[in-house]
């Protein structure tokens, strides 16, 4: 019989259930090694349909009494003391969790993690251009140029900042991030991208979802 599960909170909630473990010493052991692997993420998820996302990972202790309660340090250095609303269950720990974002690859119709689009775009030799445009992201490597689409401008933006960041962090020179295009580039890029099929419908979009709210 399962004891303790772990747990992915959005904003709060309960979102999903992650896996169940008989013994303490197992769920932290999994705790910690998804914690290690948030820590990792470049590119996290902050809006969902416009609205702000914070993601929390806990271990939950199932018909136990929890003798001290659990605090939580909130963005402003507060402590949040956590209860559950069943009263069968406890929180045992709880830490905020970085969610990675995907991206969508057009040239394979589906999504990706930045993982992904690092080892197949942005390796080998050369110079490899990546630029922003409403909510796109467009790789230029040789003669070669993919297309890439986010949930928003906002987002659009936001990759090329944290992954400019990354770049410099592990000493990669080998990539030019343009964030604020000029208004020749820009029409230089819709030309571009025009003429490789892609419709100006698609390219003059600014958010596949809602925009985050103000």
């Amino acid at each position: 019989m399962e004891n303790y599960i772990v747990v992915l909170f959005k904003n709060k909630k309960k979102k999903k259930i992650i896996k169940k473990f008989i013994t303490i010493e197992r769920a932290k052991l999994f705790f910690d090694k998804l914690m290690k692997e948030s820590e990792d993420v470049v590119f996290e998820v902050l809006t969902e349909n416009g609205c702000e996302a914070k993601y929390e990972l806990a271990i939950i202790e199932l018909k136990t009494r929890q003798e001290a309660p659990i605090y939580l340090v909130d963005e402003f250095g507060r402590n949040i003391k956590i209860k559950m609303d069943e009263n069968d269950k406890n929180i045992y720990k709880i830490l905020p969790y970085k969610k990675e974002e995907t991206i969508y690859d057009l040239s394979q119709n589906k999504k990706i993690k930045l993982s992904q689009l690092i080892r197949r775009y942005l390796s080998g030799d050369g110079l490899k251009m990546v630029s922003v445009l409403n909510n796109k992201i467009i790789i230029q490597h040789d003669e070669k140029v993919n297309l890439f689409t986010l949930k928003s401008s906002f987002d659009a933006d936001r990759f090329i900042d944290q992954v400019s960041l990354h770049f410099f962090k592990i000493k990669r020179g080998d990539c030019l991030f343009v964030k604020d295009s000029s208004t020749p580039q820009k029409k230089y890029l819709y030309e571009l991208l025009e003429s490789k099929g892609i419709s100006k419908k698609i390219l003059y979009r600014k958010f596949t979802s809602l925009p985050p709210s103000k």
